[in-house]
């Protein structure tokens, strides 16, 4: 009877360390993921592209786009001239272009009134250290697919094939 008991014991401890390193695996590998996502959001929640044309051309051709595309400019704000108020000086060219879509708007904030935070769209015209101009804006179908919904259906369709639009002959592919 005991030799018996024995093969089945030492199949138990067998299976301990096991079972201890699948686990010890699968934390590690969660942790390695985590870090990896946390590491890659940043810039996936931005999309940045490099412009055609030049710093103040950049910014007129999208005040031009922007409304031939059905979307209205609330502002372009400077954030060189509002950074001096306050007697910081800057000197790589920042503006940024807040359009809406008053229809878009009104179909998110309809279902999702707490996506107002991220209204109006902006886009952000800049220079880079390296003396080209760049347009920065977020990246809509990504966050459409993080919200889901009605989020995911307006910003993921009509927004980010407008923003396309709007950009196309303005930025690089």
């Amino acid at each position: 009877m005991m030799n018996e008991k024995e093969p089945q014991h030492d199949k138990a401890q067998g299976r301990k360390p096991f079972l201890l390193g699948a686990l010890l695996g699968v934390a590690v590998g969660a942790v390695l993921c985590a870090a990896v996502i946390l590491g890659a959001m940043p810039k996936m929640m931005i999309a940045t592209q490099e412009s055609r044309l030049g710093f103040d051309e950049t910014v007129d051709a999208l005040e031009r786009a922007i409304p031939a595309h059905g979307w209205v400019i609330s502002s372009v704000l400077d954030m060189n001239q509002s950074m001096a108020k306050h007697n910081v000086q800057f000197g790589p060219r920042v503006k940024l272009v807040k359009l809406c879509n008053p229809e878009h708007a009104k179909s998110v904030l309809t279902t999702d009134r707490y996506v107002s935070t991220l209204m109006p769209c902006t886009m952000a015209v800049w220079e880079g250290d390296d003396g080209k101009v760049y347009l920065s804006r977020m990246n809509m179908p990504l966050m459409a697919k993080l919200f889901g919904g009605n989020i995911a259906r307006v910003m993921g369709g009509d927004v980010a094939r407008d923003e396309h639009a709007i950009l196309s002959g303005i930025v690089r592919d």
